[in-house]
């Protein structure tokens, strides 16, 4: 009698199944957009976005963390990570449960670091839009930085 292969579960943290807006940059190649997520855990996260992203590279993306993650308050995060698979509409082995969904790429990310950004609405916006220089902005002006949690 065959027997069916045995699947290894090789992810850390436990996943939550959220849809939440997620702004990105890959780093490499300055390609901008936006998505939303699938599922999402303090390793990792898989999102869906039209961005024409490439497996292996490095990928920045903004979002608002939700407290099962943080293990605290949720808060807005910019995070790195590294591309691990982009999964193409028509093979997606995946059942996307938001409309739209399956004209989108899939995209799964391994997390590398955190930066917590301030919680005020005005301050995430603008820590949002730096992330992306804009052709008339003034490069002599200083950019901030927030802190790093570990």
């Amino acid at each position: 009698m065959p027997s069916s292969p045995v699947r290894v579960e090789r992810r850390v943290g436990q996943r939550f199944p959220y849809l939440l807006p997620v702004s990105l940059r890959q780093l490499s190649i300055s390609v901008e957009g936006v998505g939303f997520t699938q599922d999402l855990s303090s390793r990792g996260v898989f999102f869906f976005t039209d961005a024409p992203l490439t497996e292996g590279a490095e990928i920045e993306l903004t979002l608002r963390m939700p407290s099962e993650i943080t293990l605290g308050e949720s808060m807005p995060v910019r995070c790195r990570g590294r591309i691990l698979r982009v999964v193409r509409p028509a093979t997606s082995p995946y059942n996307p449960t938001a409309v739209g969904a399956e004209t989108k790429i899939g995209v799964a990310v391994r997390l590398e670091c955190y930066e917590y950004l301030a919680d005020s609405s005005a301050a995430s916006v603008a820590r949002v839009s730096s992330l992306h220089p804009h052709p008339h902005q003034d490069e002599d002006r200083p950019s901030s930085h927030s802190s790093q949690r570990p």
